[in-house]
């Protein structure tokens, strides 16, 4: 028996805020746009919504290149003429050649399932507006077959963005919208456990105080995310480092080790190398 409410699942730690903005999109029947730091696990809750609601999953990954009317459906002329060529009898029906897209077949899914739209801003500006018709009325027509495709049921939308670029606001007004706030200690606390059940409690602290450190140094190009922040822990394991090898007063040296899994450009390394030298002469005056 498939459960009706989200209540996140035993590798997903879904705040309480998150878990009312899922339930809510589902009550309302409108697309939940998710929106947050880039490794906040966006993606994931599509994927954990699935696996929670019991529901088939559809995964539309967007691109720069990605058309709206690819989500829909494509004509593939190049294989009906090679199909034609070759005296194929598959080209007297035009179906063949239509190649179905993510809508259509979470469209078609027999069951109630949960569909995907991740990275929408990555696509053309006009690309969300190409969508509202299809998302509203959940159908749209096949003009090649002269067919129209209606939802059996209507999907769970889940739809992400990175904020590369604004939505349109016709958009906007027909999704549920939530902002997945960047996780406190507590909550990171949690989502570790999940992910490294035992781990030493020296370890854990010292990892948090190293990782929230490095995050808070004004200036960084790129602060580092909650996935990396777990890979790192990963490494750390591996490595075997000690707790005390995190501190900043340790004198091993002024970064932390493996900070390759945290920091991801030359200048972030070399703004928090800078931080690390002011604080420690300030601390010998």
């Amino acid at each position: 028996m498939t459960r009706q409410r989200f209540e996140g699942t035993d590798s997903y730690v879904a705040t309480d805020e998150l878990k009312l903005a899922v339930n809510a999109a589902v009550t309302l029947g409108r697309p939940l746009l998710i929106k947050g730091e880039p490794g906040t696990g966006k993606t994931q809750l599509a994927q954990e919504v699935s696996r929670s609601l019991g529901r088939p999953l559809h995964e539309w990954h967007i691109k720069s290149t990605t058309k709206a009317q690819q989500g829909l459906y494509e004509y593939d002329a190049v294989s009906r003429l090679r199909d034609s060529q070759l005296g194929d009898s598959r080209v007297q029906d035009i179906s063949n050649h239509i190649v179905k897209g993510m809508l259509w077949r979470a469209f078609d899914s027999e069951e109630k399932s949960v569909l995907l739209i991740d990275e929408i801003d990555k696509a053309d500006i006009e690309f969300p507006n190409d969508l509202l018709r299809e998302l509203d009325r959940m159908e749209f027509y096949v003009y090649e077959t002269r067919e129209l495709v209606r939802a059996r049921h209507r999907p769970i939308v889940v739809i992400t963005s990175n904020n590369e670029k604004e939505l349109p606001d016709a958009f906007l007004r027909r999704c549920f919208f939530h902002y997945i706030r960047f996780p406190d200690r507590d909550t990171m606390t949690s989502i570790i456990d999940v992910h490294y059940p035992g781990l030493k409690k020296s370890l854990l602290k010292e990892a948090l105080e190293a990782f929230y450190r490095i995050r808070d140094v004004p200036g960084l190009k790129k602060k580092p995310s909650t996935s990396e922040l777990l890979d790192w822990i990963k490494l750390l394991v591996a490595e075997d480092i000690p707790p005390e090898a995190l501190r900043t007063d340790d004198q091993k040296g002024s970064i932390p080790p493996l900070y390759g899994a945290l920091l991801k450009n030359e200048q972030d390394v070399h703004l928090f190398e800078q931080l690390i030298f002011l604080q420690r002469r300030q601390s010998r005056q």
